[in-house]
């Protein structure tokens, strides 16, 4: 149960009640900070819709970071986002693969990609290897654009477990389909 209620349009101002455009929980317990979840949506807008980094990349670094963190919540949502970027059901078993250092059929680039979510999930610094890894492949703007989505679903994936968010019903089958320990 979240540790702050789940709040509806109807119990925001009406100048806020656009913050629950999309009705999921974390942002019903977000709006408690209108200002801030605001703020907090443009990230998310601008890394779904303005990054020029691959969607299907951003989405391979965002379930890593949900799978790294054991994050039910974003990793449930985001197998859902995911496939409808590009991410495959047999991507979603090979990130799981490449954690456990299985051998996969991911490019070095997406490898890298994952290997850069997996590092700064567990440690605020990247390892020089990984970004070396990151710009064969990618040019600086998408450099920075990995970097910042990867960080900002670091900050998500923690605020989800501070607040204790709850997994809604319709994401819960994801989890059965692949689920995060065992």
């Amino acid at each position: 149960m979240a540790r702050v209620p789940y709040l509806n349009p109807s119990d925001l101002a009406p100048e806020n009640r656009d913050l629950l455009a999309r009705n999921v929980n974390l942002y019903r317990a977000l709006t408690h900070s209108p200002d801030a979840t605001r703020s907090f949506q443009g990230m998310a807008q601008y890394i779904r819709y303005h990054s020029k980094l691959d969607p299907r990349l951003r989405e391979l670094a965002i379930l890593q970071v949900g799978y790294s963190a054991k994050s039910p919540y974003e990793y449930s949502h985001h197998i859902r986002i995911g496939r409808d970027f590009g991410v495959t059901d047999d991507d979603i078993r090979a990130i799981v693969a490449d954690t456990n250092g299985k051998a996969t059929g991911f490019t070095s680039l997406e490898k890298a990609v994952l290997r850069a979510a997996r590092e700064l999930t567990a440690q605020p610094n990247l390892s020089d290897g990984t970004y070396n890894e990151l710009s064969q492949g990618l040019d600086n703007e998408r450099i920075v654009d990995l970097l910042m989505v990867i960080s900002f679903y670091c900050g998500v994936v923690r605020l989800l477990a501070a607040l204790q968010i709850d997994v809604e019903e319709d994401y819960e089958k994801f989890l059965k389909e692949f689920p995060l320990y065992g």
